[in-house]
């Protein structure tokens, strides 16, 4: 009798054993199809896991530089539409100045041609001061304020931001600058090479036309060569800005190639093989549900049912 219990009870221990192996198995393959990782501890394969952990955090740096990129493309084209309306505001400040560099101007044409002068280096002021993605002064480098500001007792635009743009990475070590400061390219010489800026030149043709002087068609036809020079700048600038969103999509391009290289390296090394994981987990589950029949019928069986 002594004999047949601890049989009894090495029967129910060892199929107890073989039935919780089974169900382990069949719920770790669950897991890896559930999660799409053959990878649900570090213990299962510790240089896997560790590969893994690597190329999850290049993918948050990756995520990290694609956000930088897609700043740096939505503020550089800001930039880009902000200077085609700073060309349109000088061509049309190049014809007010042509009709005002003729000698036979009426007195009121010349008023209203100062008029609009006046309001187009507004207008360029306000230009300038436009905002990028962040709310922050597009043209100002990294100033949080205004790029310009006018000065109260001559009326002229001063520019009060910082000295560059600030660069965004795009990764692997490489930068742009996300846009442009406004003397980069409202500042230049004029024809006879001194320094000066695109709004100062609109605002002394203004004044001058305005005070009614006489000497005001030749002002007008030296204003004329600063305005080409400063469409010249505004035309360079575009080509800059220009460069930079075509090297910005050289790199987006990088940086989805490299993500989708990480995707491929993180299936190849975690993801199971999903028609064998399945057809695994079937097997285990057809085994188990035999295993547990048997078990059932062997341990309903007594003595008497052995004898016979």
């Amino acid at each position: 009798m002594s004999i047949f219990a601890t049989s009894t009870s090495a029967f129910y221990e060892r199929s107890t054993q073989n039935l919780s192996a089974l169900r382990g198995q069949a719920e770790e393959l669950q897991n890896q199809i559930s999660s799409n990782s053959k990878i649900t501890r570090s213990s299962d394969d510790p240089l896997a896991a560790s590969q893994l952990r690597a190329l999850a955090r290049a993918e948050a740096i990756g995520t990290i530089d694609a956000a930088a990129t897609n700043r740096a493309t939505t503020d550089l084209n800001l930039a880009d539409t902000a200077l085609n309306q700073f060309a349109t505001y000088v061509s049309r400040a190049q014809e007010l100045a042509t009709q005002a560099a003729s000698t036979l101007l009426p007195a009121a044409q010349r008023a209203s041609i100062a008029s609009e002068l006046g309001q187009i280096h507004k207008g360029l002021v306000g230009l300038a001061n436009s905002r990028d993605s962040a709310g922050r002064a597009l043209f100002g480098g990294d100033s949080a304020g205004d790029a310009y500001q006018i000065n109260a007792s001559t009326g002229a635009a001063q520019y009060i931001g910082s000295g560059s743009a600030g660069q965004l990475s795009l990764g692997d070590g490489q930068t742009v600058s996300r846009s442009l400061t406004g003397p980069e390219f409202l500042s230049f010489k004029d024809p006879a090479g001194n320094p000066t800026d695109l709004m100062t030149v609109i605002k002394s043709l203004s004044d001058a036309l305005a005070g009614g002087a006489a000497s005001t068609a030749a002002t007008a036809q030296t204003a004329l060569g600063s305005l080409a020079n400063g469409l010249d700048a505004i035309t360079t600038a575009q080509t800059v800005v220009g460069s930079r969103l075509s090297w910005i999509d050289m790199s987006t391009e990088r940086q989805q190639a490299m993500s989708e290289a990480r995707a491929s390296q993180q299936e190849d090394i975690g993801a199971p093989e999903l028609g064998s994981a399945l057809a695994r987990l079937q097997q285990l589950s057809t085994v188990l549900e035999a295993s547990q029949a048997s078990f059932s019928k062997l341990a309903n069986l007594s003595l008497f049912d052995f004898l016979r």
